[in-house]
């Protein structure tokens, strides 16, 4: 005798489009070209034109599990690849044209694509990458261009009956590649049903805090970590969705009082040129309600900067590893009863981790360590949209408890709040102990007249290594060192000061937007402090 059950519906991506198409059909997306035109669509169309575009890829020749790769910016059409590619039972690969070219060459062909979707901006990187990509057949351009065809050409001849392929919902879905700051790139290969409980979680008040009324422009890449889950979230929730491919901060600042956006997500770097933006032109951001601030450590003073004008942070954690959302702040019950240094305090860490996500870190012989809020050791996580063996690998990424080393080093506070100190291999050790290089960046920065600091470790025949801090001046500003020190002095340690303050003209950043160090680190191997030369002449 059967005691009942639940019907079995499997969690596969294509159901958020569905829905949408289904419950909010006539929601705008709109589009900002980089040419400076506009276009709308909405949800219904999408739907139709990615069943066109499923139909064209099987025409291709096209197989589920086949790799279907994009080098786009954000935009609509862009979206529709998402969900055709995606659709047909594809596998869809977003590239990074940021990346090198020796980079480029080694995912195209890693991930063995076969048909690529670009941009006629990224024209320059196909006609170089063509003779060294060896698996992509068909290359399909998303502009059209007079005299020639594009993607809507492309798939104007399929009528859009069509119906989505169906699966496990453990079939594989997306493809992103790590930037590969050491070595060769990694794939991460993600699965139908981690990216539809990824966005379960995502759309929550404590996370991307998304509902039918918001309006939501993400000023992170669809090629960066899938814009955080933005496009799989905003159709689960039918709120507005806004696309640029132009991340200028007068375009975005037009933007955002145009379309009346409420809800807006960026690494710090983004978020350092609209504030300096808006500063100097008397600029307002329209109706925004909550920025999502990620990728690498917000500075405290970016916190506060929009919280004195109303708006809400979430500061989050994640990697591509973590698809990507691995903790974002959430406000706890006695909130209202905290000092604003306080919330400030607290929003300045990155967060929680939300149902589906467990946390630890670890000493370096594996034991775990107490949540006191001053052990610092390896951050560890696991879940169901955490990796578990990159693409193509023979061996799993994980501990033999099923852990996955995220290479932070991080402190978990009492509450479960989890604080980044650095990445293991930014971290200074100065005479034993560990300087933060993320905490004396965010510190710098917040002394006025600092754009951007950068902060590594410079090798000392003493100490073994010293902090070198870098700093570029904002516009106009004749911030000296003496006035970074004074400042430094009121939030570090006196013994994390740097020995020396180089004042450089900008940074590297990589191709995802964060500080490089790998760069500075290179740059600066020869540097050497002006004590730590007395101490070598003395020895």
């Amino acid at each position: 005798m059967s005691l009942g059950a639940m019907q079995d519906w499997p969690l596969r991506v294509m159901r958020l489009v569905d829905h949408a198409e289904r419950e909010h059909p006539d929601q705008e997306i709109v589009s900002a070209w980089a040419d400076g035109s506009m276009s709308r669509t909405n949800w219904r169309e999408v739907a139709h034109q990615g069943r066109q575009m499923a139909q064209a890829l099987e025409r291709l020749g096209m197989k589920p599990g086949d790799r279907i790769a994009t080098l786009a910016m954000n935009h609509s059409r862009h979206l529709t690849a998402w969900y055709g590619a995606c659709g047909m039972g594809g596998v869809l690969h977003t590239i990074n044209p940021r990346l090198f070219d020796d980079q480029l060459d080694y995912i195209a062909n890693h991930a063995e694509d076969r048909v690529l979707l670009y941009d006629r901006l990224f024209q320059p990187i196909v006609d170089r990458m063509k003779p060294r990509w060896r698996t992509i057949e068909h290359y399909i351009c998303f502009d059209t261009l007079e005299g020639e065809s594009g993607f809507a050409e492309w798939i104007a001849p399929e009528d859009g009956d069509y119906s989505w392929v169906e699966g496990d919902e453990r079939d594989p879905c997306g493809l992103c590649y790590t930037s590969g700051t050491t070595g060769n790139p990694k794939g991460v290969l993600y699965e139908h049903r981690s990216t539809v409980l990824h966005t379960l979680m995502s759309v929550t008040p404590d996370v991307f805090d998304l509902s039918r009324r918001a309006v939501v422009l993400p000023i992170v890449p669809m090629f960066h970590a899938n814009a955080w889950g933005i496009p799989w979230s905003v159709p689960a929730t039918g709120a507005k969705l806004v696309l640029s491919a132009d991340y200028r901060p007068e375009r975005m600042c037009k933007l955002m009082r145009e379309e009346s956006v409420t809800h807006s997500a960026g690494v710090p770097t983004v978020w350092l040129t609209m504030i300096e933006h808006v500063e100097r032109t008397g600029e307002d951001l329209g109706t925004l309600q909550r920025v999502t601030i990620g990728g690498s450590a917000a500075p405290r003073a970016m916190i506060d900067w929009f919280r004195k004008r109303g708006i809400d942070i979430g500061h989050a954690w994640g990697m591509t590893e973590t698809s990507p959302i691995g903790t974002c702040c959430s406000k706890p019950t006695n909130w209202n009863d905290l000092s604003s240094d306080e919330q400030l305090d607290m929003i300045a860490k990155q967060g929680r981790a939300p149902f589906g996500v467990e946390l630890r870190v670890v000493d370096d012989e594996g034991r775990e360590l107490p949540r006191d809020g001053i052990s610092s050791g390896r951050l560890q996580c696991r879940g169901p949209w955490i990796v578990k063996r990159y693409f193509k690998e023979d061996q799993d990424a994980l501990d033999a408890d099923g852990w996955f080393d995220t290479g932070d080093v991080a402190v978990m506070h009492t509450d479960g709040t989890m604080q980044i100190t650095d990445r293991a291999k930014d971290v200074i050790k100065s005479g034993g102990e560990w300087i933060s290089s993320i905490e004396l960046e965010n510190a710098a920065v917040g002394c006025p007249g600092v754009s951007e600091a950068a902060a590594i470790g410079i090798r000392h025949p003493k100490w073994d290594e010293r902090p070198l801090l870098l700093v570029v001046r904002g516009d106009g500003s004749r911030v000296g060192e003496e006035d970074i020190r004074a400042h430094l002095k009121q939030h570090v340690p006196s013994w994390w000061q740097p020995d020396a303050i180089e004042f450089v003209d900008e940074l590297p950043h990589s191709a995802t937007g964060k500080l490089s160090k790998k760069t500075l680190r290179d740059q600066y191997r020869d540097y050497r402090f002006a004590d730590a030369a007395a101490m070598v002449g003395r020895d």
